[in-house]
This record gives C-alpha cells, sequence and structure tokens, in this order.
C-alpha cells in the first residue's frame, strides 16, 4: 500500500473508531425512530422518509465496512464490485418488470432519486448486506483454504437470514409492497428463492475478488469491519420488535450471537484488537 493511501486508510480507520458508538448504534437508533414515525403519520411530511435522511443516515452506517475493506481492495475487487453494481440494477429491473426472481413488487417509498423504477442508490443497500455476510462467514469459518465451500455456503445462509430480518421490517413500514400478502409476514417465497439466486451470485463473485489471507489479517486488526451489521441488527431487528414480527426477532439474535461468538458486538473505543485468535 502506497503512503497516501495508508495516511488515508489510517485517518478513516481513527474516525470510525473514535465514532463507534455514534455510527454503529446512535444512527441505527434514530433512524429507527424516523421511519417508525414517518410509517405511523407522526412525522413532519417534508421529514417523513425523506430520502435525503435515508441516504444520509445509511452512508454513515456503512462507513465502518467502508473503512474494513478499503486496505483489501485491489483491481480485481474494483472489478468485481463493479460488475456486481450493474448485476444488481439489471437483476433489480427484471424484477419490478417481470416479478421474477422476487415475486411482484413496487417500492411505496422513494429511497432518493429512481431510474426505471429502481432506486440509483441500489448498490449502497444490497451490496453491503452480501459484503457483510461474507465478512461474517470468514470469521466463523477456519482458515483452511479447503474450507471455502462452508465459507461460501455461511454466507449465503448469511444472506438469507439478513433479508429474512430486512423484509418483514420493510413492509411493515411501507417501504416496498409485494402483490398479494405472502406468507412470511406479507412476504412471498418467491423473494427468498429470489435472494438464494442473487446472494449466491454475489457470494460466489465476492470469493474471487477478495483475497481470503488478506481479509483475515486486516479482520484480525480491524475490531469495527462488521459494524455496519451491528446497525443493522439495530434498525431492522428493533423495527420487527415494534411490530410484533417474532420470528425475524429471533433471527436477529441469531446474528447478535454470531457477532458475539466473533468479538464484534463490543463497541468500545479502546478495543482495538479482537479478544482471541482467528475470531
Amino acid at each position: 500500500m502506497d503512503r497516501n493511501r495508508r495516511t488515508r486508510t489510517e485517518r478513516l480507520d481513527r474516525f470510525v473508531r473514535d465514532n463507534r458508538m455514534t455510527i454503529a448504534v446512535v444512527f441505527p437508533l434514530v433512524g429507527a425512530a424516523l421511519l417508525v414515525a414517518s410509517a405511523e403519520g407522526l412525522l413532519w411530511e417534508p421529514l417523513a422518509f425523506n430520502p435525503l435522511l435515508v441516504l444520509v443516515g445509511t452512508a454513515v452506517m456503512r462507513l465502518p465496512l467502508i473503512a474494513g475493506l478499503l486496505p483489501v481492495v485491489d483491481r480485481r475487487l474494483v472489478g468485481v464490485l463493479l460488475g456486481l453494481t450493474g448485476y444488481t440494477y439489471a437483476i433489480e429491473y427484471i424484477g419490478l418488470t417481470t416479478g421474477w426472481p422476487y415475486g411482484e413488487f413496487q417500492y411505496a417509498v422513494a429511497l432518493g432519486p429512481m431510474l426505471g423504477g429502481v432506486p440509483v442508490a441500489l448498490p449502497l443497500f444490497f451490496l453491503p448486506l452480501v459484503l457483510n455476510a461474507t465478512l461474517l462467514s470468514t470469521l466463523l469459518t477456519d482458515s483452511k483454504s479447503t474450507n471455502w465451500p462452508v465459507r461460501l455456503g455461511g454466507a449465503v445462509l448469511a444472506v438469507l437470514t439478513i433479508d429474512l430480518v430486512l423484509d418483514p421490517a420493510a413492509v411493515s413500514i411501507g417501504f416496498w409492497a409485494y402483490d398479494g400478502a405472502g406468507p412470511y409476514y406479507g412476504v412471498p417465497l418467491s423473494n427468498y428463492l429470489g435472494w438464494l439466486l442473487s446472494g449466491t451470485i454475489a457470494v460466489v463473485a465476492l470469493e474471487y475478488g477478495l483475497r481470503t489471507d488478506h481479509l483475515r489479517t486486516r479482520l484480525r486488526s480491524c475490531e469495527f469491519a462488521l459494524d455496519d451489521l451491528v446497525s443493522f441488527v439495530v434498525l431492522w431487528g428493533g423495527i420487527n420488535a415494534l411490530y410484533g414480527n417474532w420470528i425475524p426477532v429471533c433471527l436477529t439474535g441469531a446474528l447478535v450471537g454470531a457477532l458475539v461468538w466473533t468479538g464484534r458486538i463490543d463497541l468500545t473505543t479502546d478495543s482495538h484488537r479482537l479478544p482471541t485468535g482467528d475470531r
């Protein structure tokens, strides 16, 4: 890594580390309160589901993930991320216009600028979910090169778990809606089959793009790399609890358990390394 890039990385690391509680806990708590207030008609109309607030809040909560991955970004990973960005737009547009692979659905809230019915900022929402799942699976599996099938399977399972938490909460607050009430808190089975497809493609692509040995080295020294997932469980787990979506709440608990097991739930600013070994 060249000196300028190292300096930028160190500055971003320091900023995230010094503001972990604010980014990983305060922002999602405020976000959950604003989203629920918007859904229940309790917020001043110009602020209700305000796209700028949604995008800025999401971008801030993504900072730990960006900082965590920055030192392992190379040309190969950039190429994979650009490819996945294009794939994200394409599969979402196909889903909106044909109902495949997620089922018939539509956005009920404008998540920032829209193009062809698809949020322009969609990669900011989708790609971090898959990256978080990949990082979590990497931490939960051992470092043997022959263990990649387990790592991939764990990442796909984590992606599905994340969406089993996300979609019921998003439907509850009216972010998007499916045609016909699905059996899982208004979400159809086809949505999860679609996520299985999309998640598997994205996870396999990231397996190629990320150099696992470099990633493990970075994760050992970067205690906040999964703080974006901490934000996720606070935000969407909290909304599910408020609306009585108890299966997603239990799945949120499973994600919290995985974060505790990997040593990533500690948000103190003076804990700069993982507590033990490869975890």
